[in-house]
């Protein structure tokens, strides 16, 4: 049985859960470009008043071994373990709509049952929409908006979908989980996000008032995103300080930009965001000195302000 999953549920709280919400779906797996899932995960549980109504069990769901759960050492002592956390919870938007969140880590065990379990909620809740975002380091620059991948059974957002490849892929839960759903005649809407693949291991700020706007548009859902944007600007204007200090920074994020301006002034040409062959550029061939000049700058740090960068 499914409920086999469960560590806790809140029965009371489950019973009073109204038919017909959308569920938004947080969960965090082995990459995590841009920190799009968790910087999504904290504004939902910061914001949206989440209140648990399922947990699932870490125990049968976590590689441990894999994913270290933290434990501070206080000098002579343990204090303050923080175990991995996977739970369906109910929140609510800035207008105090409601809709349910399923939010933690991506299981590494029993997939199969695990969207089992979730699609038995999904029918239980009979949920009106599912929508998951993720994101991608690509080639793209960052003095564009954001785009990415629209996929699911929502067709006017397919429509805004920047980028339709036909490739194979390792799969994620939520890929697996929008299949499922769709198999099921289930509404279901993913967003994967391009992240410029030079910034993919900072926090990218402009992906969470991305993946924002969209799940607004999915679910029809209110939230404030006054707060992201500015860190995104602010971002952006550390980026293009320290881009505008290096000549072949500033070389390579030229070609990035007429590559994408290309694309976009030809999608009905198919023109590829890739390289000639179709292939993802590595650091090495594209943006190494951006990295380079990024993480190993020959100045002294920059004070921080908490972007990640230096």
């Amino acid at each position: 049985m499914t409920d086999s999953l469960f560590s806790a549920v809140y029965a009371e709280r489950r019973a009073s859960v109204a038919k017909g919400l959308p569920l938004v779906v947080a969960l965090s797996g082995s990459s995590d470009a841009g920190n799009a899932v968790s910087q999504l995960e904290q504004y939902l549980w910061e914001r949206c008043k989440p209140e648990e109504i399922v947990r699932f069990d870490t125990d049968q769901l976590l590689d441990y071994r894999s994913r270290r759960p933290l434990i501070t050492f206080d000098e002579d002592h343990f204090t303050d373990y923080s175990p991995e956390e996977l739970t369906l919870s109910l929140a609510q938007d800035d207008l105090g709509a409601p809709f349910l969140l399923l939010s933690g880590f991506e299981p590494d065990f029993k997939w199969e049952a695990f969207v089992d379990a979730v699609l038995l909620l999904v029918h239980e809740f009979e949920v009106a929409v599912t929508t998951w975002v993720q994101a991608i380091p690509m080639p793209v620059p960052h003095t564009r908006p954001i785009v990415g991948t629209v996929s699911g059974t929502r067709e006017d957002l397919i429509e805004r979908s920047a980028w339709k490849p036909t490739t194979r892929l390792p799969a994620s839960i939520v890929h697996l989980l929008e299949y499922r759903l769709h198999g099921v005649g289930e509404e279901v809407v993913g967003f994967a996000h391009m992240v410029p693949h030079y910034l993919a291991n900072n926090e990218y700020p402009e992906l969470l008032s991305a993946a924002l706007d969209n799940i607004m548009a999915a679910t029809g859902l209110l939230f404030a995103t006054d707060e992201p944007r500015e860190r995104a600007r602010e971002f952006r204007a550390q980026v293009d300080r320290q881009i505008s200090e290096n000549e072949e920074s500033r070389e390579m994020l030229v070609n990035l930009e007429r590559r994408f301006d290309k694309y976009v002034e030809a999608q009905g040409e198919r023109v590829s965001l890739l390289g000639e062959d179709g292939a993802m550029p590595t650091a090495d061939q594209l943006a190494s000195e951006l990295e380079r000049f990024l993480a190993e700058r020959n100045q002294g740090p920059e004070p921080s302000d908490g972007s990640g960068m230096q």
